[in-house]
């Protein structure tokens, strides 16, 4: 093994038995990396230009299909896992715009339970519900409209949806968390202590888990209060570069992106130690075990994983 690779932290417990989605963006490829570090499943971007890959993926229609966003190309796929073939996709490749059809950075596109598709159209300054013949079925936030009170919304990067039919907003330029109901009304607005706050996330305990995609980077977990009951807070040598999504694990630890140290690591939250990573810090690669840009993540249960039920 690469000794640099190798000498990359590694304790398989920290991810509980779940397999790592990784959008490699700078390798132009979607990973998926068990605990061992084993590449599971492997897809290539072939027609869009070096480094302009997946910004953020997803599983989506119980694992069989990953779903993806390439932010720099203004276009969202599905791709079917067993025939690595894309089987939906919305906006013009390469093509910014805001006409039906069109998106201009698209961020965080999630499939939900009725088969839409959700979007954070950055640029645009919107929330785009899609349904699968391509139509928006509904919009938060004003296209074009990048400031000002609700429902305006300030360039937003992030639409978790939550069991309950609500969405996670994170908006960039007025660094604000924003909750919008069923009915995709506001009813929470959040002023963060973050300079760019990225993809927030619900954690077991009903706060918000957000990455402060900054250099150093952050991660804190803050109350519905605006309380911070946890922050990420490294060892001199384990700073964060711009990480860009962070995730609270079933058994409590933090998976997070550390887009610009070129790593995906597993951190444990009462020491604030990195106990798993993948990638090799600060040094960008395509071989096994090195990334490139890594900017988006989701788990899969090792079981549930269609690589080892094959």
């Amino acid at each position: 093994m690469d000794p640099a690779v190798a000498a990359t932290p590694a304790d398989a417990s920290a991810l509980g038995d779940y397999d790592v989605l990784i959008a490699d963006r700078g390798n132009n490829r979607l990973l998926l990396v068990s605990p061992q570090k084993k590449i599971l499943w492997e897809y290539h971007f072939a027609d869009v230009p070096p480094g302009s890959g997946a910004d953020d993926a997803f599983f989506a229609d119980g694992g069989n299909s990953v779903i993806t966003n390439l932010e720099h190309q203004q276009v969202i796929r599905i791709i079917d896992r067993k025939t690595n073939k894309v089987t939906w996709e919305y906006g013009g490749l390469g093509r910014p715009g805001s006409n039906p059809g069109y998106l201009d950075f698209p961020d965080d596109a999630y499939k939900l339970p009725n088969g839409d598709v959700i979007v954070a159209d950055i640029r645009n300054c919107r929330i785009l519900d899609i349904s699968p013949d391509k139509k928006i079925v509904r919009q938060a936030g004003i296209t074009g409209r990048c400031w000002g009170e609700a429902p305006a919304l300030d360039s937003p990067n992030g639409d978790k949806p939550l069991p309950n039919g609500h969405v996670l907003v994170s908006t960039i330029h007025d660094h604000s968390l924003i909750e919008l109901d069923q009915n995709w009304k506001e009813i929470l607005h959040l002023k963060l202590p973050i300079r760019y706050p990225s993809d927030p996330q619900m954690t077991r305990a009903g706060n918000f888990l957000v990455a402060g995609y900054t250099k150093p980077g952050k991660i804190i977990e803050i109350s519905r209060a605006g309380k911070i009951v946890w922050q990420y807070k490294p060892k001199p040598d384990e700073e964060l570069n711009r990480p860009s999504l962070a995730i609270e694990l079933p058994n409590g630890n933090v998976l997070a992106t550390d887009d610009l140290n070129q790593r995906v690591v597993v951190i444990d939250k009462a020491t604030n130690t990195v106990l798993w990573q993948y990638g090799v810090t600060q040094h960008r690669g395509s071989n096994p075990g090195y990334l490139h840009i890594p900017d988006g993540l989701d788990i899969i249960k090792t079981d549930q994983d269609l690589a080892k039920a094959d």
